[in-house]
């Protein structure tokens, strides 16, 4: 028996692959395109709000430079790219509470095999919107731990192209589920916080918000929009290596991402953050975050 969707109303969604679109259960790839082959591919996640796209644009920057990043060809300009997502929102009739998976894979092998040159068909576009709410809730903090997997090392694999290859990540958040928590706390190869399994750190300290540099990790869109309203609103920030002991004794601490949104983060390890609740700095973020939310973005009608 198939298990519940947490979501029923998806299971009546139209899934954009290549130009059409198919009911959940028939949307497919082939078993010879690349993101089966070998997870080669690049993704983006977009969130709609009140009948906007948000940040769709930098999004699809983005997408287009990591697939450029890996020698992609034949890739869809980014206004290809927008009016398919534009027409699978319409399709589903999606204004509002959906979340965007969107995959852009090198496409089909004429036959198995690891190299690029077997990829004669040209890229893959796939546009999966569900309805989703924020996965973390404002209302109340994360608990998270402190993972044994660290992040990849710009020496090895560059972090700033957004690749489907979420191994380390994966890792992470089986050690979190595990020890029963949202989501873990991964570090860099030097010992220094980088992010977690799925978002980027925020932390505050007297006031000051310090994010960890983003050597290891992508500095993502919603990141770069917290830095922005510190700028705009007059808020002190830094990129800083943090320790684990640092971490620790933070009077603030949150996580940023596209799916998630901002949450506070109350607990690392078993130690409280702060005083253990959602702090004033960190409501003041969330509540420009929502600003934004309703300002900016791509309209969708």
């Amino acid at each position: 028996m198939d298990p519940k969707l947490p979501n029923p109303k998806n299971n009546d969604i139209k899934v954009y692959i290549n130009g059409e679109f198919y009911a959940r259960e028939d949307a497919k790839v082939s078993v010879f395109d690349s993101v089966v082959q070998g997870g080669d591919s690049v993704w983006e996640g977009l969130r709609v709000y009140d009948g906007k796209v948000f940040m769709l644009d930098e999004h699809l920057e983005r997408l287009v430079n990591s697939a450029k990043a890996m020698a992609f060809s034949g890739t869809p300009s980014k206004e290809e790219v927008k009016k398919a997502v534009v027409e699978t929102l319409k399709v589903n009739g999606m204004m509002n509470d959906a979340h965007i998976r969107l995959t852009l894979t090198r496409g089909k092998k004429i036959t198995s095999g690891m190299n690029p040159k077997l990829n004669q068909y040209g890229p893959t576009l796939i546009v999966l919107a569900e309805w989703k709410a924020p996965i973390y809730t404002t209302e109340q903090g994360l608990t998270l731990i402190t993972s044994s997997i660290r992040r990849n090392s710009p020496q090895c694999l560059d972090s700033k192209i957004h690749h489907n290859n979420l191994i380390n990540n994966i890792l992470a958040k089986i050690e979190a589920n595990h020890a029963n928590c949202d989501g873990a706390v991964m570090l860099d190869l030097n010992g220094y916080v980088s992010e977690t399994n799925t978002t980027n750190i925020f932390f505050v300290k007297k006031g000051e918000l310090i994010t960890p540099f983003a050597d290891f990790c992508l500095p993502g869109i919603t990141r770069a929009l917290m830095l922005e309203l510190a700028d705009r609103n007059g808020v002190k920030w830094k990129e800083k290596n943090v320790t684990i002991a640092e971490m620790y004794t933070m009077d603030e601490m949150f996580t940023t991402g596209t799916e998630g949104g901002l949450a506070a983060a109350v607990e690392v390890d078993g130690r409280q953050i702060g005083d253990g609740k959602v702090g004033p700095v960190t409501k003041q973020f969330q509540k420009w975050h929502e600003e934004e939310t309703r300002v900016r973005g791509v309209k969708i009608g």
